[in-house]
């Protein structure tokens, strides 16, 4: 039985693991055979569709999309509970009526999809005007169940704002849009059908359908058993192990609360296991699960909006990530080495961990992760490159005596991706709304104007700004929503001061990750608390230290390009050394020790030259490696071994 197995085991018998299955609080219904049986068809015809129509058979994009949303809402209405609370098994009546509707939208757009599209934007009829409340409504109450109240309200209050416009004040004054105009263009190629949409229905369900058939095959398993082996011996191993493995879950999943969910199970009892208490273990998982977001090839699925939305290939954007993730978990693993040897935390016994030689003999497992990689470097489109990983993880399996992906596997896959994707559908539908309205009203121009005017000629200022908005958005919806809409609003703004459209929009992406971690409400570390029965404010914070880093690397890369690999080979170089030195001095400094107990005149100092480090200037960088290597000297010199520290349970 491999580590992740055992490990498995344990977090199934402690209900200290028992978590929502969905990112932001959807609950899934228990179903009759005869429904689950349908509803597996379904899901596995839902994926299958979109990979033949993205590969073999391009049909209309309003089309195409309308499937999606409506094929999606019906799943979504048949496995997601109506409340929390619902202990009915079943699907009860009123969802069946949804799911109707949600066909019936569907195929009002088929049959008059030619009359729609061209008498958009100038006439309506009763019937279009039906059909878009119907999906509008919809789309509203299949993101109230598997993404949570935040979202909904908040594309309610845009809804309504769409139609008070004339009585705002201010920045916030628009003419005002009757009912029927407004609901035929909200349901429409310029609202929910619209930009984020078409990221759902193509990058989004390829990359779900790809980390499913990674899963399927277990290559998962294999990044937590590889991990395992290579860290798992070393002082606070099980930890180290969990950073590794979420740099490498990180191509799987693209969700901060999913990798907490799919990955703490097994990580956070092995931590418990060497001496991490509760709060510090779900602490490092939800913080290295929520690089998963940030770590090249798949990034989150707001990076795929990012391209839509740019026009930036996709390729470029994974390349640009690079060096800022390499701090970020540089940063982790310093703080888990230095509190191993603040607590003298061991390891595992070498005879409890996998074989490493067995597991390096399975490096083809990496195949379909190099081949994604390969083809997305090559120029090759995301569809095809989504695809081709997909194939390359079914023959890879063919390799392995015991997880081999057969006819029944791939089903089992294409049903997965299905259930794995139906959120982010809902979240990309809902989006489209905020967006959508955004644009019919103006607000965000004049809202881009409004931060121009606040911040005058300050880069800087609008950059704060821009930060605010993005962790405000993030602390209470999923990353993907909280980017669309800073994108929408926030972006403008700031390429009209002058800044980059990767920079700018790259900016926004990173503080709506990282708001997952972020207090008051920050999803990713409750999630890992509650798996670690751990307070939550206090995993939250410690969760924070750890990724203190992230919240300063975005305004480096703003200031300069080369932490965004953008420039001179040995210039990129020479950054990306003195900026891991900077974020290793940042963890010395945070955690208090480096080789021994530092005071707080010394922290403080060693918190300043850590920033120099990070700021790509020759003058700070020598500043800040002159003081650390003072600082590190002084400690070493006076160090003294101290007794091992009593840790909290």
């Amino acid at each position: 039985m491999s580590q992740t197995d055992k490990a498995s085991q344990l977090a199934e018998s402690d209900p200290a693991y028992e978590q929502p299955e969905e990112e932001f609080g959807g609950y899934k219904r228990p179903l009759r055979s005869w429904e689950a049986k349908l509803f597996y068809i379904l899901c596995v015809g839902f994926t299958a569709f979109h990979l033949i129509i993205l590969n073999f058979y391009p049909i209309d994009p309003w089309l195409f999309r309308s499937i999606h949303v409506s094929w999606g809402a019906a799943i979504g209405f048949a496995i997601f509970r109506f409340v929390p609370s619902e202990r009915r098994i079943g699907i009860p009546w009123f969802d069946w009526v949804l799911i109707a509707a949600a066909i019936g939208v569907c195929i009002y757009m088929y049959v008059e999809l030619d009359d729609i599209q061209f008498r958009a934007g100038a006439i309506y009829t009763t019937g279009d005007v039906i059909t878009g409340l119907a999906g509008t409504l919809i789309v509203l109450e299949m993101t109230r169940r598997t993404a949570g109240w935040a979202l909904t309200i908040i594309a309610l209050v845009f809804i309504i704002y769409a139609f008070v416009g004339p009585w705002m004040p201010g920045v916030l004054y628009h003419r005002g849009y009757g009912f029927q105009r407004f609901i035929t263009y909200i349901y429409s190629d310029q609202g929910i059908l619209g930009s984020t949409v078409a990221v759902s229905s193509t990058y989004i369900i390829l990359f779900v359908a790809f980390g499913a058939f990674l899963q399927v095959s277990k290559v998962g398993d294999y990044f937590n058993d590889l991990s395992m082996a290579l860290f798992g011996w070393a002082r606070g191993g099980p930890a180290k192990a969990t950073v590794v493995s979420g740099i490498l879950f990180g191509t799987i999943s693209g969700s901060s609360v999913g990798n907490v969910v799919a990955s703490g199970a097994f990580t956070i009892p092995m931590m418990r296991r060497v001496g991490y208490d509760r709060a510090t273990a779900g602490a490092i998982e939800a913080t290295s699960s929520t690089g998963g977001q940030i770590t090249p090839p798949v990034l989150g699925a707001g990076a795929f909006i990012m391209a839509e939305i740019t026009g930036i290939p996709y390729g470029e954007i994974a390349m640009a990530a690079i060096i800022p993730c390499l701090l970020f978990y540089v940063a982790c693993f310093m703080h888990v080495e230095l509190h191993a040897r603040k607590y003298r935390l061991d390891g595992l016994p070498f005879s409890e961990l996998p074989k490493l030689g067995e597991l390096l003999m399975k490096a083809y497992l990496f195949i379909p992760v190099v081949v994604l990689v390969w083809t997305l470097m090559a120029g090759y489109s995301p569809f095809r490159a989504g695809s081709l990983g997909i194939v390359s993880a079914i023959v890879v399996s063919w390799l392995s005596r015991h997880h081999r992906v057969g006819p029944r596997e791939a089903i089992e896959g294409l049903n997965k991706a299905a259930r794995d994707v139906i959120q982010l559908v809902a979240v990309c539908a809902a989006a489209g709304i905020i967006v959508g309205v955004i644009a019919l009203t103006g607000i965000g121009g004049r809202f881009s104007a409004l931060i121009l005017g606040l911040a005058g000629t300050s880069q800087f200022l609008a950059m704060v700004f821009a930060m605010m908005i993005a962790l405000i958005l993030g602390m209470g919806m999923p990353t993907t929503a909280a980017y669309a809409i800073g994108a929408s609003v926030v972006a403008p703004g700031l390429q009209r001061m002058g800044v980059e459209p990767l920079v700018a929009h790259l900016f926004i992406f990173y503080y709506a990750v990282i708001s997952a971690i972020t207090p008051p409400v920050a999803l990713a570390s409750f999630a890992a608390a509650g798996m670690a029965q751990a307070d939550p404010w206090k995993t939250s914070f410690i969760a924070l230290k750890m990724g203190l880093a992230t919240f300063i690397v975005p305004f480096m890369f703003f200031y300069s390009p080369l932490l965004l690999g953008q420039g001179d080979m040995m210039a990129v170089i020479y950054v990306t050394l003195t900026a891991s030195l900077g974020v290793i001095a940042l963890a010395c400094a945070t955690e208090g020790w480096l080789f021994g107990t530092m005071p707080m005149l010394m922290r403080v100092v060693m918190f300043a030259a850590a920033i120099m480090l990070i700021v790509p200037e020759t003058i700070t960088d020598s500043i800040g490696f002159v003081v650390a290597a003072a600082i590190a000297i002084f400690q070493w010199v006076r160090r003294v071994p101290e007794p091992a520290k009593e840790t909290t349970a």
